[in-house]
């Protein structure tokens, strides 16, 4: 756990607890928003204006799409099939598969200056320290490594006894890293994995072959309270994580953006919301 310390030990942090985004932006809690919130704070903590970031969000019935999943030849029916569920579908700005994010599901942002020269792979391991730092009091074998079955799959799948409880992304924008993790704290990940599930067979076509979407398996994807027996909420666990960030670091807690990074979120927004416009216009 060795990069954890190196990266964060003594250093002045900014916690971002954007989980009631409504209250702080006076807009509506969509995801759009989060995916450009970012954009800003990694752009301005680039610029080392703004101290390294870690951002708390939650977005309640959302399937986030990655734009791979913008290009499957039945999307509408896919989109179609979210709506009647009752829940959102968005396009994000980076590459990766369907995520499905719900109350119970908390994101985990770490936004760093690329000066410190984090690689691609010490971001995934970054977060990877961080997840077993965060969870040692359990006990569990956490392990790093592609889940087959599970939704949006990836090198740096988290998981216990075999089962993937968290995912991690990336994406670099100018000078800044923003290291990405949706973590299943509570509810059935089952269900969830079993929505992607049907999304995805609605949406391939016979035109989709040269892209690999997955064949989701719900029996390989679980949340924390089911694998640890424990009572977990969204709120014990951002408690959980403040501690641990203000026993290793300067950390300053906040809500709002700074001056700087204020213009350039609602440019960034813009973009998002016209990404978007294909959704949107599906019926």
């Amino acid at each position: 756990m060795k990069l954890f310390e190196d990266i964060f030990y003594g250093q002045q942090i900014r916690l971002l607890n954007h989980t009631n985004v409504p209250t702080v932006f006076s807009h509506e809690n969509n995801a759009i928003l989060s995916f450009a919130l970012e954009d800003a704070i990694a752009t301005i903590v680039g610029q080392t204006i703004a101290p390294a970031t870690v951002r708390l969000w939650v977005h309640d019935r959302t399937l986030v799409l990655g734009i791979p999943d913008s290009r499957l030849h039945h999307l509408a029916k896919g989109v179609q099939l979210m709506r009647a569920l009752d829940y959102e579908v968005i396009i994000r700005n980076s590459g990766g598969l369907a995520v499905l994010l719900d109350e119970n599901v908390l994101n985990i942002s770490f936004i760093l200056p690329h000066k410190r020269q984090l690689s691609i792979t010490e971001g995934y391991e970054l977060m990877y320290y961080f997840t077993r730092r965060l969870l040692e009091k359990e006990g569990a074998e956490i392990l790093a490594y592609e889940i087959v079955g599970s939704y949006c799959p990836g090198d740096y799948d988290l998981s216990i006894d075999g089962k993937k409880f968290a995912g991690i992304s990336q994406r670099r924008v100018r000078n800044g890293v923003a290291v990405q993790m949706y973590l299943d704290v509570a509810g059935s990940s089952y269900e969830r994995a079993d929505i992607v599930r049907k999304f995805y067979n609605v949406t391939k076509g016979e035109h989709d072959s040269a892209f690999t979407y997955p064949d989701v398996n719900p029996h390989v994807m679980a949340s924390l309270n089911e694998l640890l027996q424990t009572n977990f909420t969204v709120e014990t666990m951002i408690e959980r994580i403040k501690a641990l960030f203000s026993s290793v670091t300067k950390m300053s807690l906040a809500t709002e953006l700074l001056d700087e990074e204020k213009p350039i979120f609602h440019e960034r927004l813009q973009q998002m919301k016209r990404r978007n416009n294909v959704i949107q216009q599906l019926t």
